[in-house]
């Protein structure tokens, strides 16, 4: 019997522009955006989505960190025990316009409980079929441990390891 290998797409790519208040998906849907906020060290956005499990996003994008730490407001019938979704990848601030390629590493943080690594089976895949390169998915397994040792010596709390670092996140 074969073990069944992921369905490895190439990486994710968003585009935020905050001049526009858009944000534009991975499938190059434009979605407006409520709210966004700039900080030397990262960018926040707030929008309404049309997901059936959930049905408002919040996100900080913080390039330095190599992450994207969200809160996904779940609709009644969907609600998850977790607190934090961190999706690990490059992000690149522009003058107007922020992009991110997400490196398929996740995280899931319950606070005060738990941090939980995902997709480490794509990320090896994405690597060994050569769409992600050795310097790229060696980043991101950085960024990860680095998020994972931070989030969990400030008690698997995301916003207490964040204002440690000099970067406070405030949200909705």
């Amino acid at each position: 019997m074969s073990e069944e290998r992921p369905h490895i797409h190439r990486p994710k790519v968003e585009t935020f522009d905050i001049a526009a208040r858009t944000n534009v998906d991975p499938k190059g849907f434009v979605r407006p955006v409520e709210h966004y906020r700039e900080e030397p060290w990262g960018l926040y956005m707030a929008r309404h989505a049309d997901h059936p499990r959930f049905h408002y996003l919040e996100s900080w994008i913080i390039p330095e960190l190599g992450i994207r730490a969200s809160i996904l407001h779940f609709t009644p019938e969907h609600v998850r025990d977790w607190d934090f979704y961190v999706d690990i990848g490059d992000f690149t601030r522009g003058e107007q316009v922020w992009t991110s390629e997400d490196h398929y590493l996740d995280l899931i943080v319950q606070t005060g409980r738990s941090v939980e690594l995902l997709d480490v089976d794509e990320l090896l895949e994405a690597n060994t079929t050569g769409i992600l390169d050795p310097k790229t998915s060696e980043r991101a397994m950085l960024n990860a441990a680095r998020a994972i040792d931070g989030i969990a010596a400030h008690g698997h709390d995301l916003d207490a390891w964040l204002t440690s670092v000099g970067m406070p996140v405030t949200w909705r």
